[in-house]
């Protein structure tokens, strides 16, 4: 699907030109000349990204529609964009949720790293399971009720409260971004700021200066002074995710400024107190990243004061269920459907099915599933993939004989999937099975090409 971003400024020159260089960048980009023009449009399409101009005459500014996108779709990013002079209003800003802000006049630079980064943390979060009332189906808003579940549970009610480091595993899909917030929101620093940083989507050369910040003048393109994540989350949680793609030179920098609670910006001269909670989370081992020499030890043992596991779907299969039901009737408000059921065959093969990606895969089907289904029941037909996978979880992509039913954005994206598998293939043949080569050569992240491959059912050779 092509990425979405809506651009609101009240100056026709802004909006034009942001929304010529979003184009640039890739994706599709519609514009409002106010708040109140911007909520009308976010209540009616589908977007992924929102930059909003901070100060806009008229009842509903930046902030107020930065309040409603925090009120209404949560997850949805929001980039401010600020005039000289608004740094402090811009960090208030991103104390209140906004995923990052650029600064007038525009490094164009910055400010496509800045929309990349916040559509990679989009399409994470749109795979995981959203809060709902506590106790509705779990606790602290976590779907789930099996023995392991309810241990996660216990754990959190007893580490919450306190300002410990936690360090957060599991597969990829499992909802580590849930327990991050929940750790946040039932502790003393719920009022406080949650920042989320996504490791693995921070090109290397730029990690410093996003979670550390910079003065003005400190390098090319940095025109203003710009706050890093760490003093951002100043009394507030700092959760890094996919911390394990942290370069070695910055793992030291870390581990100082969570030992001193003192951080530097890029040029400059006096350190910067901060307070700050810190969580964790990978979907690797990090004790075996430590034995091979890619994660600081000293490191990990500081993170991994308090670990929590979350078990894959397969280990708690009697869950699947609850989360079809909780995916049912959350799917039927948003894409304004009727689907009440799913029949016993139908629960069957969820239940038998091994679900390589985890909840975010089961969230996914049951998105499509729903948007495709005529009837008020889903059947096997209305599973593609998963009848005949069985408990093995082969990744194998449909034939085309198998497409006949699908309507035509399906059958694009099953096409598209399949093409993406035979290029990565291509390419790991090529590079001999080596991760890190393919993945420059492909032009994304190692991370994300794991992924992929465990997706698609490629062995990790490199």
């Amino acid at each position: 699907m092509e990425r979405r971003v809506l651009i609101v400024d009240d100056e026709p020159s802004i909006r034009k030109v942001l929304q010529l260089q979003v184009r640039r960048f890739g994706y599709q980009a519609d514009t409002a000349a106010d708040g109140a023009e911007a909520i009308a449009l976010l209540q009616e399409e589908l977007y992924h990204l929102v930059v909003t101009d901070l100060k806009m005459p008229g009842a509903i500014d930046g902030m107020g529609v930065l309040k409603w996108v925090s009120e209404n779709q949560p997850g949805l990013p929001v980039i401010m964009i600020t005039a000289h002079g608004t740094v402090d209003t811009a960090v208030e800003a991103l104390k209140r949720g906004a995923f990052d802000y650029v600064s007038k006049p525009f490094d164009i630079d910055e400010l496509q790293q800045s929309i990349a980064k916040a559509l990679a943390t989009e399409a994470r979060n749109a795979g995981a399971v959203q809060p709902g009332p506590v106790g509705e189906v779990g606790r602290f808003g976590i779907v789930g009720r099996t023995d392991t579940m309810r241990d996660v549970y216990a754990l959190l009610e007893k580490v919450a409260p306190s300002p410990t480091t936690v360090l957060v595993t599991g597969e990829s899909g499992t909802g580590k971004e849930l327990v991050a917030r929940a750790l946040h929101e039932h502790s003393d620093r719920r009022n406080g700021p949650f920042i989320q940083i996504n490791c693995g989507a921070i090109p290397e050369n730029l990690f410093e200066a996003e979670l550390f910040g910079y003065e003005r003048g400190a390098f090319t393109g940095a025109v203003t002074q710009k706050p890093g994540r760490f003093e951002v989350a100043h009394g507030g949680t700092l959760f890094l995710d996919e911390v394990s793609e942290l370069p070695r030179d910055m793992q030291v920098k870390i581990l100082r400024a969570l030992q001193d609670r003192k951080i530097d910006r890029v040029g400059g001269l006096k350190p910067i107190e901060v307070d700050v909670r810190l969580v964790a989370a990978t979907n690797i081992d990090l004790a075996k990243a430590v034995q091979a020499g890619t994660f600081r030890e000293d490191l990990f043992y500081r993170l991994n004061v308090v670990p929590i596991r979350l078990p894959p779907l397969r280990d708690r299969r009697e869950d699947v269920p609850l989360l079809v039901e909780y995916f049912l009737k959350r799917f039927n408000v948003r894409l304004g459907k009727s689907v009440a059921h799913v029949s016993p065959e139908a629960m069957a093969a969820l239940l038998e099915y091994n679900w390589p990606g985890n909840i975010r895969e089961l969230e996914n089907l049951m998105e499509r599933s729903v948007l495709l289904s005529d009837a008020d029941t889903l059947g096997l037909d209305d599973l593609p993939g998963v009848r005949t996978t069985g408990s093995s979880g082969s990744a194998d992509l449909p034939r085309d004989e198998e497409l006949d039913g699908l309507g035509l954005k399906e059958y694009v994206r099953v096409h598209t999937a399949k093409l993406e598998r035979t290029r990565i293939q291509r390419v790991l043949d090529a590079e001999d099975g080596n991760v890190t080569r393919a993945a420059r050569k492909l032009g994304i992240s190692r991370k994300s090409l794991q992924t992929k491959m465990k997706e698609y059912g490629l062995r990790d050779s490199g």
